[in-house]
């Protein structure tokens, strides 16, 4: 079966988190590219190990097969692979993706994760698109030809990605990127209206902008399921997009793998493709500016080991930035009850790891914040724990002295003592990765 039309031929872009669009000018694509490709970031050139290299290697090897139907192409299989959840479905009907001519309303792009992983499809789409974390690298882009083939493969984007994966949206780093946008009736958004950057510090009201959206959320609001009419004044019909339970008035919903596209899936993707952002904004910082320490240290003949303040600093900034979105400093309160239709929420919260009283990161909370308990789970992530050891000692550490009070500072004051005994206790239980301060401590 042959999708490959022009469309394919350019450049892959594979946008994969949504809405994605190329505000970023050639310019700061190149500058990018030039700073992450010199030492000692080499992201072009750097051996990556994330989910989709390592799933091509075993393709490669012989020890696993991809599947190809009519109906879906390579995604079922790209799917149960990756171990990515049908549940996480999401739709997506703006044109905000390099395949923008196959998606609109009435055929939206669904879009799937798990913890280090995404992947886009589109209805009879060129391509399967996918995206994946690298412990060292951050973000690595890959499309896999919508072709039946006897060695299926994943290639990977040489640098077209970055244009937007790569800027003040990002963190700076190679990342992703949820947006809200004003769609048009064709799914073409009003770019002269503006757009919001969605992740758990938004207000509802600005987030699903383009999007689907299943559940209930009681009298909150937010921008999908409707689209804009008037271009010079593009209001949204909030009313009629809210607590929206069926998608089938909406949109061809037999077209894909669930009728769903999960509002506390939205959530957990704002959440975690932010939270992957700073990770990866504090590894490249610390390795840049150990890099760039030790060139002054030899050039001023100072000892190997020196560490000057400006390396302290930056390391420092590095680390507050990650602190503080982990453990949710700025997330916008919820004021009525989210609930979604799909087993997502069951689904996620299954993962644990669980403490010794049942207790779990991934423990939904959905009436006053996302989670019961504040600190990201994606501390138990490879690419957390792959970050060097120079900020990855002082995130512990700060982490440690903010649940145990010793930090008495004014920026996580909304941490109750309970939630900090918890959180601590949680991850005393569960995190082999923690240093042994931590687990001598009562």
């Amino acid at each position: 079966m042959n999708r490959r039309n022009d469309c394919y031929r350019l450049p892959a872009m594979a946008t994969i988190v949504v809405g994605l669009f190329c505000f970023s000018t050639v310019a700061q694509h190149v500058v990018a590219q030039i700073s992450f490709d010199q030492e000692p970031i080499n992201y072009s050139s750097g051996a990556v190990h994330d989910p989709v290299a390592k799933l091509q290697q075993q393709i490669d090897d012989g020890k696993v097969e991809l599947k190809f139907d009519e109906e879906h192409g390579y995604l079922k299989s790209v799917l149960d692979a990756l171990k990515v959840p049908t549940s996480s479905q999401m739709l997506v009907f703006s044109k905000t993706s390099f395949q923008l001519r196959r998606i609109s309303p009435w055929s939206p792009r669904a879009l799937y994760f798990n913890d280090d992983t995404y992947v886009g499809w589109v209805p009879n789409g060129d391509v399967v698109e996918v995206s994946s974390v690298d412990p060292r690298q951050g973000a690595i882009f890959y499309t896999l030809l919508q072709e039946e083939t006897k060695q299926p493969k994943f290639v990977r984007d040489q640098g077209n990605c970055l244009t937007c994966h790569a800027s003040s949206r990002t963190q700076g780093v190679p990342g992703h990127l949820v947006r809200s946008v004003y769609p048009s009736a064709s799914g073409q958004p009003h770019f002269g209206a503006g757009t919001f950057r969605t992740n758990h510090a938004s207000p509802l009201k600005q987030r699903w902008g383009g999007w689907y959206v299943t559940g209930t959320h009681g009298r909150q609001r937010h921008m999908g399921n409707v689209i804009a009419e008037d271009r010079d004044r593009p209001n949204l019909d909030v009313e009629a997009g809210a607590n929206v339970t069926d998608l089938s008035k909406l949109t061809r919903t037999d077209l894909y793998l669930t009728s769903h596209s999960d509002i506390v899936a939205l959530m957990v993707l704002e959440h975690q493709t932010e939270m992957h952002n700073f990770i990866t904004l504090a590894n490249f910082e610390t390795r840049l500016a150990l890099h760039h320490g030790a060139v002054m240290n030899r050039a001023l003949e100072r000892p190997e080991s020196y560490v000057s303040d400006s390396t302290e600093r930056r390391i420092s900034s590095a680390c507050n930035k990650l602190l503080e979105y982990m453990l949710f400093a700025e997330e916008t309160p919820l004021t009525d009850e989210i609930k979604g239709i799909s087993d997502f929420a069951k689904d996620f919260a299954a993962l644990g790891p669980k403490d010794s009283r049942g207790r779990s990161l991934r423990d939904f909370d959905l009436q006053r914040r996302i989670f019961k308990y504040p600190c990201s789970y994606l501390i138990y992530s490879d690419a957390f724990v792959a970050l060097p050891a120079q900020i990855k000692d002082r995130v512990y550490r700060s982490l440690w002295e903010i649940l145990t009070g010793k930090d008495q500072g004014n920026t996580y004051t909304y941490l109750s003592p309970n939630d900090r005994t918890a959180i601590f206790e949680i991850l005393r239980d569960t995190n082999s990765d923690l240093p042994e301060y931590w687990k001598a401590a009562e």
